[in-house]
């Protein structure tokens, strides 16, 4: 079993959450999404301010309508005016322009190792648009939503920890080999150290400042005072050893922590 053939149902388990903290963090008044099936189909199945069900379980393959567009290109597409656009194709306008008078939307990728997973959705009705503030704060849900996906559960850890060390103590080499592939499919790959040990918070912090938030942004999508926010984004310049926001981003690329 491999990391494709898990991320599908993690998704799944994660995906409600990772919508309401969409619609907390944009204040959009309908958001959606759905993970990629092993058939390489977007499968919805997950909503918050949807009028009906029509776009409950709709199945779109990749370079269909806005979603399917988004996994193609592998980056997020928004559309201003999604009954009039020509960057899209169109087979699915009942639903959303007819049904849940849908007019901006965006669709943005969530993507591990290169590969797209899944697809969140924000929208609006009437004559507003979805602005660039929204996108950014979807960038950050989906760059931490990637993070949650590739971080296998504690019991998890514990197994391939375990599997691990059994893989070192057996003698015999063809046996041992075909444990390390086991442990390594399970994505019993070695554990990323956090550097200076940043904290999670401030690697929430950074998150945020890397897509281009601002304090009161980050602050209003965790839940902070904006102090507080400048407090832990002080710690991790401190821990990483630079004098800014944007280059402690950097500094937290380069070592893997972002």
């Amino acid at each position: 079993m491999t990391l494709r053939d898990v991320l599908p149902d993690r998704f799944q388990a994660l995906l409600p959450q990772r919508l309401d903290m969409l619609r907390r963090a944009t204040g959009l008044p309908v958001v959606f999404g759905g993970a990629v099936t092993p058939g390489r189909d977007l499968l919805l199945t997950s909503f918050f301010g949807t009028h009906g069900t029509s776009l409950y379980g709709l199945r779109i393959g990749a370079g269909r309508g806005l979603g399917g567009t988004a996994i193609a290109m592998r980056t997020p597409v928004r559309v201003n005016d999604y009954a009039s656009t020509r960057a899209i194709t169109h087979e699915f306008d009942q639903m959303v322009v007819v049904n849940e008078r849908l007019t901006s939307v965006f669709a943005y990728p969530v993507t591990v190792r290169g590969t797209v997973h899944g697809v969140l959705y924000g929208a609006v009705r009437g004559q507003t648009t979805v602005g660039d503030r929204a996108i950014r704060m979807a960038g950050a849900v989906a760059q931490g939503f990637a993070g949650d996906l590739e971080m296998p559960s504690l019991h998890t850890q514990a197994a391939l920890r375990e599997l691990a060390e059994v893989t070192r103590l057996v003698g015999d080499p063809a046996l041992r080999e075909r444990l390390r592939r086991v442990h390594q499919d399970l994505g019993g790959e070695a554990p990323v150290t956090v550097p200076s040990g940043l904290t999670p918070r401030e690697l929430d912090t950074l998150r945020l400042a890397a897509v281009g938030a601002s304090n009161r942004e980050i602050a209003a999508e965790l839940g902070l005072g904006t102090e507080t926010v400048k407090a832990y984004l002080r710690g991790a310049m401190r821990k990483l050893g630079v004098h800014n926001r944007t280059a402690a981003v950097h500094a937290a690329r380069s070592t893997g922590a972002l």
